[in-house]
């Protein structure tokens, strides 16, 4: 769909996945790398285990199909380079600091004056303006100061952040979203436009889910405070079945009545339904329900589900619209035929590893195109002849006079 654009890609972690996914839209993405390599490829884990930026699993989740250039944009011929590259460019997306842009003469006033069409995406943890503008920003911190924190974990306890980073990544699809609207109004006006992410501000965002919890659980979402979604917060969500693990909550009321009754009914035909016969699960409310009661229904389900398998579970799940779904290992995902069906998995072969690594393929498919896997994460400046000389001129001498400089 992007096929015929160009990104020029100056992010750190924080933006990986915008470029990501315009390249998955089609888009040549160049990354542009500092002289010696992103930081971010020094970010764990690493293939085999062995530290090094040209290993890190990391970089390569976040940056297939990129093409990548070293350039360092301080120097006056980098910025030179870089300006360049700009009026060949329509979309610029970049992760600096506040100002860092402006202060080199490369900010969007800057950039507009040599290409009038780029578009400037510029995410930071606050956004560039406003009282913390300037303030740098972990994660943690996003997640703490978006207020996701603020409705996750247990009631009685401090809050807690999603186990795994969500924030970098949630800001590079807006942003992404975001760019592609500039776009858009660009097709209509002729011109571009500064694109301004606040990472904080697509957190804070992800706070809609909250109202569908509040809708369902008023008066739960009453009695038990902001980290009211676990309500009897104690209980298990992951449950182990004879090949594996399984999904599940025990839920009363709209959303679990129907799957406690059901699943009930066919503990009861194997004689293993228990205290649980006993339940009016319409009326269930799992906030006032004790510790000793809720042990006593979990001891009798996992005996349960200990004698079937995942994939048994799941198809009378699916005939009986029980609310369990099969947990499924990393391996059994490779092999999942739903998944297979649909060509979910491409692979990519990565010489300096003498190994094919399996990824997932493009996010998107339609009428007309499927998105698509194409290029495996770069080396450190894989394309630095590729676009220095065949794109831009500059002869073979330069270029090694370039390297000795520091400037590439």
């Amino acid at each position: 769909m992007l096929q015929h654009y160009r990104v020029l890609d100056l992010t750190d972690e924080k933006g990986w996945m915008c470029g990501k996914i315009l390249s998955e839209l089609g888009a040549d993405v160049i990354k542009i790398e500092k002289p010696g390599g992103d930081p971010g490829r020094n970010i764990g884990p690493f293939y085999n285990d062995n530290p090094a930026p040209e290993r890190s699993l990391y970089w390569l989740a976040y940056n297939t199909n990129k093409r990548s250039i070293t350039l360092n944009i301080e120097t006056a011929r980098g910025k030179d380079i870089f300006r360049q590259l700009v009026s060949r460019a329509d979309f610029v997306v970049e992760s600096f600091a506040p100002g860092y842009l402006d202060d080199l003469e490369l900010g969007y006033f800057h950039l507009s004056q040599i290409n009038p069409r780029v578009i400037l995406t510029s995410i930071t943890p606050f956004g560039q303006t406003g009282p913390y503008r300037d303030f740098k920003a972990s994660d943690l911190v996003l997640m703490a100061m978006g207020g996701v924190m603020y409705v996750c974990g247990d009631e009685d306890r401090p809050p807690l952040r999603i186990s795994v980073e969500q924030s970098y990544p949630l800001a590079g699809a807006e942003a992404a979203a975001a760019s592609l609207i500039a776009h858009h109004s660009r097709i209509l006006t002729g011109r571009g436009q500064w694109v301004d992410v606040s990472i904080q501000e697509c957190i804070a965002r992800e706070l809609f889910m909250e109202l569908g919890f509040w809708d369902a659980f008023k008066e739960i979402a009453v009695r038990a405070g902001p980290r009211r979604r676990r309500m009897a917060s104690y209980q298990r969500d992951i449950w182990p079945c004879k090949d594996g693990h399984l999904g599940f909550r025990i839920l009363g009321g709209a959303l679990g009545a129907q799957t406690l009754r059901s699943l009930v009914e066919w503990m009861d035909n194997e004689g293993m339904a228990g205290s649980l016969k006993n339940i009016d699960f319409d009326l269930l409310d799992m906030s006032k329900v004790t510790r000793a009661q809720l042990e006593e229904w979990e001891n009798e389900l996992c005996r349960f589900f200990v004698q079937h398998t995942k994939e048994e579970i799941y198809r009378r799940a699916v005939e009986k619209q029980m609310l369990i779904c099969p947990g499924y290992t990393p391996k059994e995902l490779v092999e999942y035929e739903q998944l297979k069906e649909r060509n979910f998995w491409t692979q990519l072969h990565y010489p300096e590893f003498g190994a094919t690594v399996k990824q997932p393929e493009g996010f998107l498919r339609s009428s007309e195109v499927q998105c698509q896997i194409k290029r495996k994460a770069p080396l450190i400046g894989e394309h630095n002849e590729e676009i220095y000389l065949e794109e831009l001129g500059i002869s073979k001498r330069e270029l090694h006079s370039l390297k000795e400089q520091g400037v590439i």
